[in-house]
């Protein structure tokens, strides 16, 4: 057999050269691949996760002009839905038909007041009579005895044993509860539970009686009304669109004398379901 020669060319083999030569011809591959992902890459729009004020940008491209009048800004659009889902509030022919007996311009006297209220009101049901007031100063409140019945009857139940095992079970079914001062360290572990319900015994209300005896001389006509912790204005209830006008303008009366009217700035009263009437103080 013959011998094979290698050849040598410079000092170099023909085998090393052969190896060379793949090795450049792999490398050049390989960089002519990355510039085509790279290119194809700028291609690609950048803007995912735009902040606030960011465009979205294409490089090289040429963006298509685009008529200004189409686009909204996404704040525009945002408005607009708004405004269409909100709209123009629509009133009811009976709602129209009782707000022109009222003459907005005009302060009524509380007799007045009182027969316009039954004349507005429009509920098929027996609605209440509100009394809605804006005073001088906040944390303005009374204790109001009404001669009259302000509508709904009130439960008064006097606190004792079973009244802690109905409040242990969170169970509450009284308007009004009256304590005697030897149960009230017992009521101090349902403060969170009576306190927000306008429920705790306390001295300004007068539901903190001496014995059970008294308890029998509360009245269910009580009113212990206030403002609203931020805002100068009271809202409570006089009695029932059905019941007799002398008994309403008493009650009013009642509630006026008992506030002050100096410190009274306006007073407005309205049915259940009835606009409002403006009063002369």
């Amino acid at each position: 057999m013959g011998k094979t020669k290698t050849a040598v060319v410079g000092g170099v083999t023909g085998q090393e050269v052969s190896g060379r030569v793949a090795y450049e011809e792999k490398k050049r591959k390989k960089l002519e691949q990355e510039k085509l992902t790279k290119e194809k890459e700028k291609k690609q729009v950048s803007g995912v996760g735009l902040k606030g004020g960011e465009r979205i940008r294409i490089i090289g491209e040429d963006i298509p002009e685009v008529d200004a009048g189409t686009v909204r800004e996404p704040s525009e659009t945002a408005k607009t839905t708004a405004t269409k889902a909100q709209g123009p509030k629509l009133r009811g022919k009976k709602y129209k038909s009782a707000i022109g007996k009222v003459d907005q311009s005009k302060l009524y006297s509380l007799t007045d007041g009182i027969k316009l209220v039954k004349e507005s009101s429009y509920s098929k049901f027996d609605g209440s009579v509100e009394l809605h007031l804006t005073v001088k100063k906040v944390g303005l409140s009374a204790r109001v005895e009404l001669p009259h019945s302000a509508g709904k009857a009130k439960k008064i139940e006097i606190a004792d044993d079973k009244t802690i095992e109905k409040l242990k079970s969170g169970k509450i079914d009284f308007d009004t509860l009256l304590a005697t001062a030897e149960m009230m360290p017992k009521l101090v572990a349902f403060a969170k539970l009576l306190g927000p319900k306008g429920l705790m015994p306390n001295p300004k209300n007068g539901t903190i009686i001496k014995s059970e005896k008294d308890g029998a001389k509360f009245s269910g006509n009580t009113l212990n009304i206030k403002t609203e912790k931020e805002a100068p204005v009271i809202h409570t209830t006089i009695g029932k669109v059905s019941q007799k006008n002398d008994e309403l303008v008493k009650n009013l009366e009642t509630v006026i004398q008992a506030l002050d009217k100096k410190l009274i700035v306006k007073a407005y009263l309205k049915a259940t379901m009835g606009p409002s009437i403006k009063l002369q103080i």
